[in-house]
């Protein structure tokens, strides 16, 4: 689809496509593009590097560092990195908690946490999830006592993705409890390596070590490190998960993967429909980010854009599926190096066919589930009537 740019847009994009071709590591590509599985200092390569030309925090306001660009100036350079087949930017601290102390943190954590995030000395977790409030959020249990000036943590988190490289993370806590259970929420951040806190791994049916389950026990943090109100976290949350919600397009990636499936055409029909139908959704989700990051959205924006992302993603890896036949029945331990050597009959996309399709079936859940994200949708439709 050809969208219709300023000059001064396209001037941009085209440094930004220099950049990834002449001076980001390459590395990383190659990794990428191989299908290995990337490692802390990878990602702080990757973002060293961007951060160096001053591109890391696009979604930070310029005082605190980010890049001041427009909304299109963000999702081309977006688009670019994925063209390339750079590695997305570890969120949870550059777009997820970044934001939140740049906008309700005091001066004093703004200057502790922000510089460590921009230069990558310091990767964060997302403590929201536990084993019994995944979707209904609102019904966690996780608690934050209060004694003199510090907080005593207990409880444990889950699905929580980076925290076994991570060296803090920021959690939804229990303070007080009030008739509705909204309230009386707070979002307290506090170093992993506190006594207290342990970490078991979860590795995933796609056979990576990304998620994990943290448990505290009697964890004591200062109170001073409670971003915001008390009982105020989950207006925080909601701000915080439209940034992740938006975060999960991809619409880069997803363009370059059809550009690669229209290769394996081959005359059959059948196959170019479906190809056709994942090329529409992916035309629809990029207008869609276009007019949310442009005009700004609300719940309901947001909520279908969700829905947006996971159908294309899921369209496009059953297509990879569909072309690599029976190439896509084995699994590989994509933690060593040199993995894709030891396959040199296989084609490389084939090799990775099946951990994505699997991998992407959990975006129908992770991030607030479909059937939820409908229910928005749906309340914004009822309330326009």
């Amino acid at each position: 689809m050809d969208l219709q740019f300023s000059r001064a847009d396209r001037a941009f994009q085209a440094e930004v496509r220099r950049f990834f071709e002449t001076e980001f590591p390459p590395f990383v590509l190659n990794k990428v593009r191989t299908g290995q599985f990337l490692r802390r200092q990878d990602y702080e390569a990757a973002q060293q590097a961007l951060q160096a030309r001053g591109w890391l925090a696009a979604s930070w306001p310029r005082e605190f560092g980010g890049t001041g660009w427009t909304p299109v100036e963000r999702y081309l350079f977006e688009e670019e990195m994925e063209l390339a087949g750079a590695p997305n930017l570890v969120p949870m601290g550059l777009i997820y908690i970044g934001p939140i102390i740049c906008a309700f943190g005091t001066p004093e954590q703004q200057q502790r946490w922000l510089p460590d995030i921009l230069s990558s000395r310091s990767f964060w977790a997302q403590g929201y999830s536990e084993p019994d409030a995944g979707s209904d959020l609102a019904s966690l249990a996780f608690s934050a006592v209060r004694d003199g000036d510090d907080y005593i943590l207990n409880g444990s988190k889950i699905w929580t993705s980076g925290a076994h490289i991570a060296d803090w993370i920021f959690c939804l806590c229990r303070t007080s409890h009030e008739e509705r259970k909204q309230d009386g929420i707070s979002l307290i951040c506090a170093p992993m390596n506190c006594e207290g806190i342990s970490v078991r791994p979860i590795v995933s049916i796609d056979g990576a070590h990304e998620l994990n389950q943290v448990f505290f026990t009697d964890v004591r943090v200062p109170a001073a490190n409670r971003i915001g109100e008390e009982g105020r976290a989950w207006h925080y949350a909601n701000v915080l998960l439209k940034n992740e919600r938006l975060s999960y397009a991809h619409v880069g990636r997803k363009k370059r993967d059809l550009a690669t499936l229209r290769t394996m055409v081959a005359g059959d029909r059948a196959f170019a429909r479906r190809l056709a139908d994942a090329e529409f959704t992916v035309m629809v989700l990029e207008q869609q980010v276009l007019k949310a990051l442009v005009h700004g959205s609300d719940a309901a924006t947001v909520a279908s854009l969700k829905i947006g992302c996971t159908q294309a993603a899921q369209l496009i890896t059953e297509l990879y599926i569909d072309r690599a036949g029976e190439h896509a029945a084995p699994f590989f331990d994509r933690s060593r190096s040199d993995w894709h050597e030891a396959t040199p009959l296989i084609p490389e996309f084939a090799a990775v066919a099946t951990a994505s399709y699997f991998f992407e079936r959990a975006q129908t859940i992770y991030g607030g589930t479909t059937e939820i994200q409908k229910n928005l949708v749906w309340r914004a439709i009822g309330s326009a009537r």
